[in-house]
């Protein structure tokens, strides 16, 4: 196991690209645009151009201090399967999973001004919902309708954690714990770094949007055969042919 990079791909400030690993879109926009057609046997309806989208919809320039709620989606380096398993629709955590999601549960204790929202560990990607509630606000409501999230062009409040600063202090914790369990309970090795260096994030605008991604996180144990990041399951999608072939990332 190589040494861990801290803070590989930026990950402080919430602002890398990530391109490995969206969500499970069908019709997502390709990197040379235009759409691809939808993966063969996917379930059309969980598909909303929304919140299904290969790139970031990261706001180049918002406050991601701002109170609200952020849906962010990281992925273990290269796919690998090392959080667990899962059978008829429901996902088994090992010991490894176990851990990230018990550090995922600690994070208000660090941060006092997140509360979370739902969330699922998968056997090689993490999706979870952050909610920013700010130091005197209570019942804080959707980005879209608050005075920092119009304002989006402000510097982060002075003290105020950032989404980057919670996914990085996220990463950084379970990495160093499995590397621990590396060492003293023979979990398996990693090349260079746990986690993908960057990872997606999204602002939630409205109620509607956010009721989707938690129904979508929800309900990704029961898609998961039809996940493209299934290694049991390469996901076929058809030519401008009409054939059907491999994925293909690039």
């Amino acid at each position: 196991m190589g040494a861990r990079k801290r803070g590989g791909g930026n990950p402080g400030n919430g602002q890398g690209k990530h391109k490995a690993c969206q969500y499970d879109a069908v019709g997502a926009e390709s990197p040379r645009g235009g759409t691809r057609p939808p993966p063969y046997g996917y379930v059309s309806i969980m598909y909303d151009p929304k919140i299904h989208h290969r790139q970031s919809l990261r706001w180049d320039k918002h406050n991601y201090s701002c109170p609200g709620f952020y849906y962010v989606t990281i992925c273990i380096q290269d796919h690998r399967g090392l959080l667990g398993n899962v059978q008829s629709g429901v996902m088994n955590l090992n010991d490894a999973g176990e851990m990230v999601d018990a550090a995922w549960l600690q994070i208000p204790t660090q941060f006092p001004t997140i509360r979370l929202d739902e969330h699922i560990t998968m056997p090689n990607h993490f999706h979870g919902i952050i909610q920013i509630i700010g130091r005197e606000t209570v019942g804080v409501p959707l980005v879209g309708t608050q005075p920092c999230g119009i304002a989006a062009f402000r510097a982060p409040t002075r003290g105020a954690p950032t989404l980057g600063d919670v996914v990085g202090a996220f990463k950084s914790r379970t990495t160093d714990e499995y590397i621990a369990g590396v060492h003293q309970a023979d979990w398996p090795r990693f090349q260079k770094h746990f986690w993908q260096r960057n990872y997606y994030d999204h602002v939630i605008r409205d109620q509607d949007e956010l009721e989707k991604i938690r129904d979508y996180i929800r309900k990704n144990p029961l898609m998961w055969t039809l996940d493209r990041y299934n290694p049991e399951n390469p996901v076929l999608v058809v030519d401008d042919t009409g054939t059907l072939v491999p994925w293909d990332e690039s």
